[in-house]
């Protein structure tokens, strides 16, 4: 297995969020910004070490915030962020590991499966960011009228962790100091590597502002006012046709039959997309992707799936937790639920640990029992902006 370090940048001396206190040691929900993604680098079983970059004024306020925790000693930063990182990058270089992955420690809610996407990612590439594409219109401004439009397409919000090669981005760095780049990424595109796109997270928010903080604490806060829960719930239904293999979840699994269906019969994937709608009151799949319509033949389900995601976010929303249930005789799902669950996670870009599948069968009763066809059910629980 690979050596992955991870490395987290805190030496910025942003004090505008406490009498002089840098916003990464800010309190949120009772503990400092930069300690969430300590907790979350040192909880995952794919990084060996955790190296922090700080102010050297900040080494008091730094070991408070990983009290119980044991990341490695820090680092002294620089006066640059970029300065800041290839100091943290020649700290590794004792015992350089085969990959790095560098954060923000203004980004506080990490995820396990973000962390999962990036090291798959660099299996393939020289390095990877998590993003979300832009879906706002944008416009150029002067003098505070609008000045003209910028075309969306293919932009994307660049978020953090970064993850690259450690030797290829070690090298990177020391090609390009004085650069003034605007992070790792462009670092490493200047140097001439490869950079991948893997799906990032709209909970990966980096505070910048007190809005950004407020925001934070409400979402962490168990008193503090949440928006409007929605619950929608979804069943779909595929009949068996010959074949040797379905897909279920995302996941191809060998079978003594195929499931019939205009897109790829994917029926679990099918419900949790009608789950998704439902909690909008957006009617439901057959709505948005007829099954008349010739584009949607042989479809990967994902797309679906993501398509119902999108419009929760667009909302302004978030999904709280989805739960499938699969019925049938065969094939067994039970071998295969983690990698369903994950899944999924990737799909909507959301944790694995909000999502559950599960199975049963109908103890030979019905069309299921009969191993005519796999139903499924799902729940979806969403979280919208409060109505006014």
């Amino acid at each position: 297995m690979r050596k992955t370090d991870a490395l987290i940048v805190a030496a910025g001396r942003g004090t505008r969020f406490d009498k002089g206190r840098p916003k990464q040691y800010r309190h949120l929900a009772g503990r400092p910004i930069v300690r969430y993604s300590l907790e979350a680098f040192t909880a995952h079983p794919l990084i060996r070490r955790v190296v922090t970059v700080i102010h050297p004024d900040d080494r008091e306020l730094f070991d408070t915030a990983c009290e119980g925790l044991d990341p490695a000693p820090p680092v002294a930063g620089g006066d640059s962020r970029q300065e800041s990182v290839l100091r943290g990058l020649e700290g590794l270089n004792a015992d350089p590991p085969d990959q790095v992955l560098i954060h923000d420690a203004a980004r506080p809610f990490l995820t396990a499966a973000l962390i999962d996407r990036l090291v798959v990612a660099l299996e393939k590439t020289d390095g990877a960011l998590p993003a979300l594409p832009v879906v706002d219109s944008l416009k150029r401004g002067a003098d505070g009228l609008v000045a003209g439009e910028v075309e969306r397409q293919d932009l994307w919000r660049a978020q953090t962790p970064q993850a690259f090669r450690y030797a290829a981005i070690l090298a990177a760095h020391r090609s390009q100091q004085g650069a003034a780049l605007t992070d790792d990424a462009a670092v490493a595109r200047a140097a001439g590597l490869s950079v991948a796109l893997v799906p990032g997270s709209e909970e990966n928010i980096k505070v910048t502002e007190i809005a950004d903080l407020t925001a934070a604490e409400r979402r962490l806060s168990p008193h503090a006012p949440r928006g409007e829960m929605r619950v929608g719930q979804g069943f779909d239904v595929h009949r068996f046709v010959p074949g040797d293999h379905v897909t279920i979840c995302g996941v191809r699994i060998d079978s003594f039959a195929a499931l019939a269906g205009h897109s790829d019969a994917d029926v679990g994937l099918h419900a949790l997309t009608d789950a998704l709608l439902g909690a909008l009151a957006a009617g439901d799949i057959g709505t948005h992707f007829p099954p008349s319509d010739p584009r949607w033949a042989g479809a990967d389900s994902a797309q679906f799936l993501d398509y119902a995601g999108r419009l929760v976010r667009d909302a302004g929303g978030r999904i709280v937790h989805l739960d499938t249930t699969i019925i049938c005789e065969e094939p067994k799902i039970g071998p295969h639920r983690e990698a369903m669950a994950g899944r999924i996670a990737e799909i909507l870009s959301i944790d694995p640990a909000r999502v559950s599948v599960k199975a049963t069968t109908t103890e030979r009763l019905g069309f299921t029992g009969r191993k005519e066809g796999i139903a499924a059910q799902a729940t979806a629980t969403i979280e919208l902006p409060q109505a006014t």
